[in-house]
């Protein structure tokens, strides 16, 4: 008889978390999805609750961290990932990032399991080349307002490093950029699910500076895929996985407008502090290792993003769009 795989998935009840725990129970993993709910949403894995091969422990890693039994595999999503959140939330996301990676890469040690860690095109800062490749280093400003965010990413990539190199450790970074999709939060803060709920209300839609800067955009199925096939695959260092198509956020707002038949104009605010210009990943190395990229269009994603927050009311859900 087959023994199914465990994994353990924290921030299960995320937006990123929620599909990878779909598509692990998909592939015959037993699933055990971990979240202190603090950003999180139970209404993403309830259709899991009836399930043999699904558990759901509520906790923050950021404290000690006990999973019963054998695991195989582990993977790190637990963290605020838009500004609203970790500008609210600044402590948490430092220590997320920080004691929860310690507490996981323990775990995984304990475990002998392999670790995949998510990490953020936001290592790059507001970056000084592009397309940004794995080799860039960054341009980050430590003490600005998305520091706390940019720098508890990079230290948790540093870490996850030194317990590969100095305890042999079986570790993946991934180096996630702009995903959307089903799942997202209306209120979540960026850009693109602030323009969708703007222009399904009627409303201005909020460009900041001359929307000038620019964003590459991955739909939901194409980054699991990619996480999926990294997880399985035998390369240790840090992978970007995203969309190289960019668009500038001025071109994101017409192309709403126009698909969701809004009579929404666009007014211009003041750019927020340390809002990077460019954002695009180069995929060569994902491409080559992987033999991944991403297969979904901007038009096609989109429009299912649309249709999934038609089921919202969205009333509440203001101006907070942050252009991450």
């Amino acid at each position: 008889m087959n023994v199914r795989k465990r994994i353990l998935i924290t921030g299960a009840a995320g937006f990123l978390g929620s599909h990878l725990c779909d598509r692990f129970i998909k592939e015959g993993f037993h699933v055990i999805g971990m979240d202190n709910l603090i950003t999180g949403n139970l209404q993403n894995i309830e259709h899991l609750f009836g399930l043999e091969n699904f558990d759901f422990l509520h906790h923050d890693v950021s404290k000690f961290v006990h999973v019963p039994g054998t695991l195989d595999y582990i993977l790190h999503f637990a963290s605020p990932a838009s500004p609203i959140d970790y500008l609210r939330i600044p402590i948490q996301t430092l220590k997320v990032g920080s004691l929860g990676t310690h507490n996981l890469l323990g775990l995984a040690k304990d475990k002998k399991a392999r670790i995949l860690v998510a990490s953020t095109s936001e290592v790059y800062g507001d970056p000084l080349v592009s397309p940004q490749s794995e080799q860039y280093w960054g341009n980050v400003n430590p003490v600005g307002p998305r520091g706390v965010y940019d720098e508890a990413k990079r230290f948790q990539e540093a870490m996850t490093m030194a317990y590969h190199n100095f305890h042999g450790l079986d570790t993946r970074i991934v180096r996630i950029f702009n995903t959307y999709g089903p799942r997202m939060r209306p209120e979540d803060g960026r850009a693109l699910p602030t323009f969708i709920g703007q222009a399904l209300r009627g409303e201005d839609i909020t460009v900041f500076g001359k929307g000038e800067q620019t964003r590459s955009f991955c739909y939901i199925s194409d980054q699991i895929d990619g996480i999926y096939k990294l997880l399985l695959s035998d390369y240790p260092h840090p992978v970007n996985i995203g969309n190289p198509e960019e668009l500038t956020i001025l071109q994101l707002a017409q192309e709403i407008i126009a698909l969701t038949n809004s009579p929404s104009r666009i007014r211009f605010e003041a750019l927020p502090e340390d809002d990077p210009k460019r954002r695009r990943p180069d995929i060569t190395l994902a491409t080559k290792i992987l033999d991944w990229e991403p297969k979904v269009s901007l038009k096609e994603g989109l429009i299912k993003s649309i249709t999934y927050f038609k089921n919202f009311t969205t009333e509440d859900n203001r101006n907070t769009n942050k252009h991450i």
